[in-house]
């Protein structure tokens, strides 16, 4: 019999400051302790006692492998630790040249399954060792073959939302892998628990009441992420920049299509999409999955300083960029507002989609809550049905839809419609207008 939980909470996903979404700012930061130089958990040598989820299986016919690497910028400093150069974890999924007697790939390395298991488990009133997310795997293999039969494949970068690890966009980036992509996930050191070679975990670094937090946030993704371009450009000309020389798939420098470059990201990680596009034209294509754009109350000194840095909301892009949003909750005080997270009711979004020239598309699901757009969305209801939680603790993180494995369906179909039609220039219909298949998405003009 599954467990039953006590004491339990409302779940609000892990590394949510109180109050941050409600009041609009949809980069969410942790108030965890500073993690570093904690020992990760061990990885079960056989199946643990606790419950382990899973996720969809990827939809197209490719297999799929995953490395991981570490990267080191020795030219910039780490914004919260000045005395060090910046250090990130990031994951490559591509299409795989089979897979038999490879094995599968952990969801999470062991410290960053730890952290995520002590922040999510007593949410829900669930007891330590209750879920063994260590011992969850996903469907890439590790150490497989690039299938070169392929040729070279476009690329596509992801960020995980604010105080938030990497995994939790598992399930759509091995999906788009299954596709033909090759999708390149990154951990923004400082921000949420990362686990490094050897067993070090970094957590949480820094200052929660630096009244600039949200724009230096910001500025250390960008550089992460235009750091990773060029960390990507040395693995198609052969080389190999992982800090420990650990090696690479063979063949996977070249499957890399680097004229062909799209980002998407949850939260933060979709705002940091749209910025990367306006400082670095490699990108040529984004998606930001419900992030917020400018950060700070309109008119205030905290918006023009972010703004003043990160003008893209004013500027606009030329390049194709598609905005997919969620729904808050209903403001019982102003209950005609509409929750919903779009450029019609969104300032700062809606200043992008006026003063963008190129392609764009606002798809709203008006039942998603904002961690929807995670791997949530499929585990949390599976996690509930295994331990006869009460639904409510969920629904405000992943919101009130009845099938969720219908609203992720829908979410890696448009994903994968809009990289589809602009890095592989193939046009999608599903794009063009509300389809009946997916019945929880709606397209704001």
């Amino acid at each position: 019999m599954p467990k039953k939980p006590k004491n339990a909470a409302v779940l609000r996903g892990p590394g949510i400051v109180a109050g941050a979404l409600a009041a609009g700012l949809a980069l969410t930061l942790s108030t965890a302790p500073a993690l570093a130089g904690t020992a990760p958990a061990a990885i079960p040598e056989s199946p643990g006692e606790g419950f382990r989820f899973t996720l969809p299986e990827p939809t197209g016919r490719h297999d799929v492998g995953t490395v991981e690497l570490h990267l080191v910028d020795e030219d910039r400093a780490d914004p919260w630790n000045p005395e060090r150069a910046r250090e990130l974890m990031v994951s490559i999924w591509y299409p795989a040249k089979g897979g038999r007697g490879h094995e599968r790939a952990r969801y999470a390395p062991s410290g960053t399954a730890a952290a995520l298991d002590a922040e999510v488990a007593p949410q829900l009133g669930l007891e330590p060792g209750d879920l063994d997310i260590a011992g969850v795997r996903t469907a890439a293999r590790t150490g497989v073959p690039a299938d070169r039969r392929l040729g070279e494949r476009p690329v596509v970068l992801f960020s995980p939302g604010g105080g938030v690890s990497r995994t939790l966009g598992t399930a759509l980036v091995q999906d788009l892998a299954s596709r033909g992509y090759v999708v390149v996930t990154v951990d923004h050191t400082g921000e949420a628990p990362v686990e490094f070679p050897g067993g070090r975990v970094e957590g949480v670094r820094y200052d929660a009441e630096d009244p600039h937090l949200y724009r230096d946030l910001m500025d250390a993704r960008v550089r992460d992420t235009r750091f990773l371009l060029d960390e990507l450009e040395t693995i198609e000309d052969g080389g190999n920049p992982d800090a420990e020389g650990r090696r690479l798939p063979p063949g996977l420098g070249r499957i890399l299509d680097l004229s062909e470059i799209g980002m998407f990201g949850h939260s933060a990680g979709g705002s940091a999409a749209a910025h990367t596009m306006h400082e670095d034209r490699r990108v040529d294509a984004g998606i930001d999955m419900d992030g917020s754009i400018s950060f700070g109350a309109p008119g205030s000194q905290q918006r023009a300083d972010f703004e003043e840095r990160f003008p893209v909301a004013q500027r606009g892009l030329d390049r194709p960029f598609m905005l997919m949003g969620g729904s808050g909750e209903k403001d019982p005080e102003n209950p005609g507002a509409d929750p919903a997270h779009t450029h019609e009711t969104f300032d700062d979004w809606a200043a992008l989609w006026d003063n963008s020239t190129g392609w764009k598309l606002d798809v709203n699901f008006p039942e998603a809550r904002h961690f929807s757009f995670t791997d949530h969305l499929v585990a949390l209801p599976r996690i509930r049905e295994e331990f006869d939680l009460d639904e409510a603790l969920i629904t405000p993180a992943i919101g009130t839809v009845d099938d969720p494995a219908r609203m992720h369906r829908s979410q890696r179909a448009y994903v994968a419609a809009f990289f589809d039609e602009h890095l592989r220039h193939r046009p999608q219909p599903l794009l063009d207008a509300e389809s009946p298949e997916h019945p929880d998405a709606r397209f704001i003009p």
